[in-house]
């Protein structure tokens, strides 16, 4: 989930766009910031708001611009809802999709400390002053919040997200550093650790599988040198553990065993996001998007853009996969056979920026767009494409959106500013 601006291939209207410095943080440094943390202990307090929006904002916006949220309801006129709350965070987000997530009844950004947000009412429920490790994701499964530890000791925690509780915790030794959750299924959790070499220093790295009941090693393998534990993004399936890194590697190993299935080179990264729908997993590279079987990495279909167009980051909701290029053309696919459902120019005709991340409520897709100017959060119509209104909250922060739901809101990570939107 998780970070992420554009990439050295993405363009928009033939203007090339560098990786925003948060974006080059969390992928390339995430980990040096750990020596700087401290662990922290939860507190909870239901009524304390220590994340108020200084200017009380969820009845205030911010311009009087359309895309403001002038609008009350949901936006059926073509003009953005009001902010059911507004609240400022302590958020330290680098674009991921994995850094705004929500669950049992609250709302969470990575940041510290980590505060847990009343998805209702903005209220902070709990927090963790210890905070979240940079480019660690915020790791849900099994109605758990699994975190990296920030301590040099090799602990993956566990909390129960609607009190903030410990209630799981790991450690995989102290000859590993940094380990991070990566993925979880109903059985285990998934960590990349740096391996520790005598003198202090790391240049190899593995791959582990926590029990996530007991908390013991089910298994471990070394990755190959050069290899780093930076940039991993990663989905379970079944049996199938599927990666991608920094070194454009697409890589599927068994869940039961660790070892290896299969693995290869892509010839684009997108930063290494990519969707996984049942048996297959689908992969951007520039002006191609390819899905190959789990099994064998055999390839299953592929889908090409128009010419100078190259695919952006996909998303499988609700088995329907959403994915727009850099000539502002959105497509809903069927993920297992590559067939269009639809395709829409309605981004491009209404001068919009292009998604990078989507979640469904009703019959609206949600999209967060990666810069700001004439970008936000993107409502359009499922079934067609359609753009329905845009949000916007007027700030100018330069920091890519983020866009998370629980099926009553909508809600939406700018920089620091987290709203709570009707759906």
């Amino acid at each position: 989930m998780p970070m992420r601006a554009s990439t050295s291939n993405d363009r928009s209207s033939g203007t090339y766009r560098s990786p925003s410095r948060r974006r080059v943080l969390r992928l390339a440094g995430g980990g040096l910031a750990l020596a700087a943390l401290t662990a922290g202990t939860v507190g909870c307090d239901e009524e304390a708001v220590d994340v108020e929006d200084p200017a009380a904002g969820a009845d205030k916006p911010k311009d009087g611009g359309k895309a403001s949220g002038d609008a009350d309801g949901a936006g059926t006129d073509g003009t953005a809802p009001k902010p059911l709350w507004t609240k400022s965070t302590s958020a330290e987000t680098y674009g991921d999709n994995d850094e705004l997530v929500v669950a049992g009844g609250v709302v969470l950004t990575s940041g510290s400390p980590l505060a847990a947000l009343d998805t209702a009412t903005g209220r902070q429920k709990w927090s963790l002053p210890g905070g979240t490790v940079p480019g660690a994701p915020l790791l849900l499964g099994k109605g758990t919040l699994y975190l990296a530890g920030n301590k040099y000791d090799g602990t993956v925690t566990g909390y129960d997200p609607a009190s903030g509780k410990e209630t799981w915790r790991s450690r995989l030794g102290e000859g590993y550093r940094q380990p991070r959750p990566i993925a979880v299924d109903d059985g285990q959790v998934y960590v990349i650790a740096e391996i520790l070499e005598d003198d202090g220093s790391s240049r190899t790295n593995v791959i582990a599988a926590l029990d996530s009941t007991t908390g013991r090693l089910a298994w471990k393998e070394q990755r190959d040198l050069g290899t780093m534990q930076n940039g991993i993004h990663a989905a379970v399936r079944g049996r199938h553990l599927v990666y991608t890194d920094f070194k454009k590697n697409l890589t599927v190993r068994d869940t039961a065993t660790g070892s290896q299935v299969w693995t290869q080179k892509t010839t684009k990264t997108n930063y290494g996001f990519f969707a996984v729908h049942q048996d297959v997993v689908i992969v951007p590279q520039g002006q191609k998007l390819q899905a190959f079987d789990l099994s064998d990495g055999k390839e299953r279909w592929s889908l090409e853009a128009a010419d100078f167009a190259l695919f952006k980051e996909p998303a499988v909701v609700e088995n329907v996969l959403y994915i727009a290029d850099s000539a502002r053309t959105m497509r809903a696919v069927d993920p297992q056979t590559g067939q269009q459902l639809w395709t829409s120019e309605a981004l491009a005709s209404a001068g919009l920026q292009v998604p990078r991340q989507y979640v469904k409520a009703g019959d609206t897709l949600y999209g967060a767009t990666d810069l700001d100017k004439q970008g936000g959060i993107i409502a359009m119509d499922a079934k067609t494409g359609d753009v329905r209104w845009t949000f916007n909250d007027g700030t100018g922060d330069h920091h890519a959106w983020l866009v998370a739901t629980d099926g009553k809101r909508v809600f939406a990570l700018h920089g620091t500013e987290l709203h709570a939107l009707p759906v």
